[in-house]
């Protein structure tokens, strides 16, 4: 059990992975084909007009031409599956794509603050021509600035892609930039000194600043840096689930709009694997409720519980050594554990190798409660192989049916439960008959007393017929009218 990992599924929701990334994919294409147009246009604004600001502003257009094609192919690649170099898949991509666009941000920034500066101080400002031509391409801009803002906004936030988060991050800064642009080219037109430098200067310290966040954040997906509070949301939903009896460790890190983890719970050791499966299954389930976008492993490790029985704990380590045992008996006596139990092994067994088995089992128990712990074995033979046998002949099945039923009547006149023997069925063995019936009693009763009542018949119709080897009962809850018995 230690040591049982499972995943969560596509974490995608209803949305095929498919159209994930055609989607994106699709956003990608379109954002490079406008920064092309875009740009092209700006270049002709600032040559007729011989703007400091608008041809930075163009020359922004020339890198984000580049940053958006890498972004495209940061995005093809990020969709790709995992593989045998890269196993948990190539989403990191997308942040060297946010990371390129950071560095591109802070490189034109110093740039376009050098050049502000220098005019500033040297107060040359050469002539700007603000011509309607001008005018139109900058507003023009502004529109398919702002569009592809929104539109990369609301695809980024739907995939969760980090690459088109930054795209959208970086046409809002060029929908800021342009607009201090126009501004500085109205202020210029309207006999403003230094009004384009300034602009452009405002501009660069825009930048920078938006350059910072960008980058703050890339390089938190970079290291691995746990998303906020997704890590605190997913242990309490994992506490929630029934079974888990603690979160060990939580390990979170973004990937590709996807949140790659591994979760590590403690379930109690007593439980049989499909139990824990159902556990994980549970788990996965309430994560993706609290984060619908992620991919965790889930590991599960068997601890002992507060409430876990003596009769619980010796089961399982009779378990883990696949060794069959049944009757056993657990008792305090003189404030030491006593422990006794019936152990089925191969019935051609030699008793040498038999005794082995016992003694490694006793010892184990002892590790268990203590080496004081007072442990007795009885080595009983157990059928490996399937005995061929076929039904008793009707003379034998009526005459084992007539003295169950003699025994019952017997312990129903002493006050005993059981009545209503029925469906009574013999099978002739190599080892002697082995017998099955049905009985009633009454709903209301404990298990231990019913079974002491069975065990009384049984030990009575084997007194009476020696050839009998096993009589197996099977008490129901008694019907409100009660039958004779009747043979099959």
């Amino acid at each position: 059990m230690s040591g049982t990992q499972d995943r969560t599924p596509n974490p995608t929701g209803t949305v095929s992975p498919a159209e994930v990334a055609r989607v994106k994919q699709k956003a990608a294409t379109l954002s490079v084909v406008a920064s092309i147009v875009l740009t092209l246009a700006k270049f002709a604004a600032a040559i007729v007009s011989g703007s400091l600001a608008l041809m930075t502003d163009a020359l922004q257009g020339l890198i984000d031409i580049g940053s958006t094609m890498f972004t495209w192919f940061a995005v093809r690649a990020a969709d790709k599956p995992a593989d045998d170099e890269h196993h948990y898949g190539h989403g990191k991509f997308e942040a060297l794509a946010a990371l390129l666009e950071t560095a591109i941000l802070f490189g034109l920034s110093g740039a376009i603050l050098w050049e502000a500066a220098n005019r500033l101080w040297s107060g040359a400002e050469p002539h700007v021509a603000v011509t309607p031509l001008v005018i139109g391409v900058l507003l023009f801009s502004l529109m398919v600035d702002a569009t592809r803002w929104r539109t990369l906004t609301m695809v980024a936030k739907e995939t969760r892609s980090e690459a088109l988060s930054a795209e959208a991050l970086h046409f809002a800064t060029d929908f800021v930039g342009t607009a201090l642009v126009l501004l500085g080219l109205i202020l210029t037109r309207m006999g403003v000194p230094m009004a384009d430098s300034a602009t452009a200067l405002a501009l660069a310290v825009f930048m920078i600043a938006t350059a910072i966040k960008l980058g703050r954040r890339t390089v938190d997906t970079l290291i691995d840096a746990a998303p906020k509070g997704v890590a605190e949301r997913l242990r309490e939903a994992a506490q929630g689930v029934a079974g888990v009896v603690n979160v060990e460790w939580l390990r979170l890190r973004p990937a590709g709009g996807v949140v790659q983890g591994e979760i590590g719970i403690q379930v109690s050791r007593t439980l049989p694997l499909d139990r824990v499966s159902a556990i994980k299954d549970d788990l996965l389930r309430a994560v993706a409720v609290v984060e619908p976008d992620s991919a965790l492993t889930v590991t599960a490790n068997p601890v002992q519980v507060d409430d876990e029985t003596a009769l619980e704990r010796v089961l399982l380590i009779a378990l883990k050594m696949k060794v069959p045992v049944h009757h056993v008996s657990v008792h305090t006596i003189g404030g030491r554990l006593a422990v006794s139990l019936d152990m089925e092994v191969d019935a051609v067994l030699p008793l040498g190798e038999a005794h082995e088995i016992a003694t490694r089992l006793e010892n184990a128990i002892r590790a268990e409660f203590g080496g004081e712990t007072e442990v007795d074995t009885h080595i009983e033979p157990m059928e490996t192989g399937q005995p061929s046998g076929h039904n008793a002949p009707w003379e034998t099945v009526e005459a084992i049916g007539k003295a169950i039923a003699q025994e019952a009547a017997r312990v129903a006149e002493a006050g005993g439960p059981i009545r209503d023997i029925h469906s009574v069925r013999v099978r002739e063995t190599r080892n002697g008959l082995v017998v099955n019936y049905h009985c009633r009693a009454d709903a209301a009763l404990d298990v231990a007393a019913v079974h002491h009542a069975v065990d009384r018949i049984e030990r009575n119709v084997r007194e009476a017929r020696p050839d009998v080897c096993r009589l197996v009962s099977h008490a129901e809850p008694a019907v409100v009218s009660v039958k004779p018995y009747a043979l099959p």
